[in-house]
């Protein structure tokens, strides 16, 4: 499955585990967090405040 910015945090995390630390580092606790299984990294990223093309490229990943 290619990962995309539409594509969940939950989705992420089983696909590319290392992207926790990413998260982290952009003061996302998203490992527990039950509203992952449902919010997109672009939802999340809006929700945080943090620049969704800042945090694709540091995540390695496509916007769409």
């Amino acid at each position: 499955m290619a990962v995309t910015a539409d594509s969940t945090i939950a989705d992420l995390l089983r696909e590319k585990p290392e992207s926790a630390q990413v998260l982290f580092r952009f003061g996302m606790g998203c490992l527990g967090c039950a509203i992952a299984n449902n919010e997109t990294i672009r939802e999340a990223a809006q929700a945080h405040g943090v620049p969704l093309e800042e945090m694709l490229s540091a995540l390695g990943i496509a916007e769409a």
